[in-house]
């Protein structure tokens, strides 16, 4: 297994292959229909221009596994120091360690990047995203009540949060 820093040209299809199998069977993407490939130009244009890491993860043979990332929290700048991440798991590889070894990876490149706190939206009933957050030291920092509908049902939205030691030298401009 490698970890790479994911491309357009070359994840951008795997990516969305992945989003798009959370977005029809889980609650992991609240969101209704599957994306199309024109939709990964702006998605990675978007964390070029925050200078933000799309981490995957590759077997020998080159196949996507997984990768995390992490943008805007909030759009405001007194927020500069705050991202929200994310992690997905091709579903044929879950199960297999792999989002403890992403989660990792994004803290050490948010730790690198100056990164204050990390933030994790997770569905309240998604027991082993929250197993994972926990395990690696985040705590719950909130839940919405029925922030979303899908499925035929209403879904609460838990906030987990990382604070790290970073920024060495924090401004408020």
């Amino acid at each position: 297994m490698n970890q790479i820093d994911c491309t357009e040209s070359r994840h951008g299809g795997a990516i969305l292959e992945i989003f798009n199998e959370a977005i029809l069977n889980s609650t992991a993407l609240y969101d209704y229909r599957e994306r199309d490939i024109g939709s990964m130009g702006p998605w990675f244009a978007a964390k070029r221009n925050g200078n933000f890491p799309v981490i995957g993860l590759e077997n020998s043979q080159g196949k996507l596994l997984g990768f995390a990332s992490y943008g805007t929290f909030r759009a405001w700048p007194a927020y500069k120091y705050s991202v929200e991440h994310s992690i997905y798991i091709h579903p044929q590889h879950r199960g297999q360690g792999l989002g403890k070894v992403l989660l990792d990876a994004i803290i050490e490149e948010a730790k690198r990047r100056q990164v204050h706190t990390l933030i994790g939206g997770i569905d309240a009933t998604n027991a082993a995203s929250i197993a994972l957050h926990t395990q690696a030291g985040f705590i719950e920092a909130g839940i919405i009540k029925q922030a979303a509908y899908k499925f035929d049902r209403w879904l609460d939205l838990a906030f987990y949060q990382l604070i790290l030691s970073t920024p060495e030298h924090p401004v408020a401009e």
